[in-house]
């Protein structure tokens, strides 16, 4: 397969200035499946990187028992039942599953209800993704075809590929045989993070550094793409997985790179990054 790099000019194409009479339900309505006792956090984060990049209403669908912090953490998200069922999927725009979820059955069943029932963009990382595996939801994963993303780690790749893992691959080739496995646009995080999707180029990021080595990154990254899914192009077109993929992991390297210009790479934590990421969207627009 072809293979790319994703510039400012590629992000450009993608995210645009908005028209002035724009409205939060145009902005896109994203649901986040996210947070478990002890792992509020992540779900605080993700919801964060999601409104710093654009979408008009965020909403978390987290155990009751956080519900507090979540609220405190992310003024403006607001938190659902701990359940999927009785949630109107058709609703969202975009959706993440992942990010501090835990193992229980509770978000086994989440994160099959959303590969199952959702009918639009779906990010599944972290938990999702070892879900995933571990419960062997390949077939779901395969009937979304393009309207999965998925955002692993090293080890979440392994994982994922388990027997077919080989330790020869590069990462180019990893990301390439993960989408295969799964008809997934990849997103395999790491320095240089690569994505790759069926049929088409794959891509190398050029934004980020060392300092974004640091826990929760990720998870402001999930919520970055997902809210990119659930917009739209000034045309009205929705911004596709695989362009969302592309703008998202751009946008957030950028922000670390800002992030780090002001606190040094030792000192950039997560909630530097999603602060950031708002920052990057308005250097880029400003520069088209």
């Amino acid at each position: 397969m072809l293979e790319s790099i994703i510039t400012e000019k590629t992000v450009k194409n993608i995210i645009e200035r908005r028209k002035r009479e724009i409205h939060k339900g145009s902005c896109g309505r994203i649901l986040i499946a996210a947070g478990s006792v002890g792992m509020a956090g992540a779900a605080v984060l993700a919801a964060r990187g999601a409104l710093r990049s654009g979408a008009g209403l965020v909403q978390l669908s987290v155990p009751q028992e956080i519900f507090p912090i979540v609220q405190t953490g992310v003024l403006e998200a607001t938190c659902l039942t701990d359940s999927l069922d009785n949630i109107d999927l058709s609703r969202y725009n975009a959706a993440a599953a992942g990010p501090g979820l835990g193992d229980s059955r509770e978000s086994v069943e989440k994160v099959r209800i959303l590969l199952d029932s959702f009918d639009g963009p779906l990010v599944l990382d972290a938990d999702g993704l070892n879900i995933a595996a571990r419960e062997g939801f390949f077939d779901l994963m395969r009937a979304r075809g393009g309207r999965l993303i998925i955002t692993p780690h090293m080890g979440e790749a392994r994982r994922l590929m388990a027997k077919d893992f080989s330790e020869k691959m590069t990462r180019r080739e990893l990301a390439e045989a993960l989408t295969q496995k799964t008809g997934a646009v990849t997103v395999l995080k790491g320095a240089g993070t690569v994505v790759a999707a069926e049929g088409q180029k794959t891509y190398t990021n050029t934004t980020g550094n060392p300092g974004m080595a640091t826990a929760g990154s990720g998870d402001v990254l999930t919520g970055i793409v997902t809210s990119l899914c659930g917009q739209r192009h000034s045309d009205g077109r929705p911004i596709e997985p695989l362009e969302a993929a592309l703008a998202g992991v751009y946008i957030h390297g950028l922000a670390g790179d800002l992030g780090t210009e002001e606190k040094g790479e030792y000192g950039l934590i997560a909630g530097d990054i999603a602060e950031y990421t708002a920052l990057a969207v308005k250097k880029i627009l400003e520069e088209s």
